[in-house]
C-alpha cells in the first residue's frame, strides 16, 4: 500500500473510532470544520486551497492529503493545487518544503494525468 493510502486508511480508522466512541470534543471539531468549509464569501474550492498551504506550513501530511483530495474532488486544477503548495512553501521555509515532497506524492494520486502532460 503506497504511502498516500496508508495514511488516508489510518485516518479513516481513526475517525471511525472517535465516532463509535462518542467522543463530544471530535463531533465539535467535525462541526468547526463542516462550518468552516461550507460556501461562503470564499469557496469551498478556495478554501481547501487555502488549507493545502496550511498543511504544508504545519508539515501535516494527513492533513496535505486530505486537502489536495477535496480540492481535486471541487474541481481545483492541478496548477491551482501548485500553487497553494508553493504557497505553503513560502510561509513555511525549509520545514514545508520537506512536507511539500510528501505532497508532490499526494497529487501524483490526484492528478496523475495532469502530470502526465508536463
Amino acid at each position: 500500500m503506497d504511502r498516500v493510502n496508508k495514511i488516508k486508511q489510518e485516518q479513516n480508522d481513526g475517525h471511525w473510532n472517535l465516532v463509535r466512541f462518542r467522543s463530544d470534543t471530535y463531533d465539535a471539531y467535525r462541526a468547526v470544520e463542516q462550518t468552516a468549509f461550507a460556501d461562503g464569501a470564499l469557496s469551498t474550492k478556495i478554501k481547501e486551497l487555502m488549507a493545502i498551504g496550511i498543511s504544508i506550513q504545519a508539515g501535516c501530511e494527513p492533513a496535505i492529503e486530505k486537502h489536495i483530495e477535496a480540492a481535486a474532488k471541487l474541481g481545483a486544477s492541478f496548477e491551482e493545487s501548485l500553487e497553494a503548495i508553493e504557497v505553503g512553501i513560502a510561509m513555511g521555509g525549509g520545514t514545508a518544503a520537506s512536507a511539500a515532497h510528501f505532497a508532490f506524492h499526494a497529487l501524483d494520486q490526484f492528478y496523475s494525468r495532469e502530470i502526465l502532460k508536463l
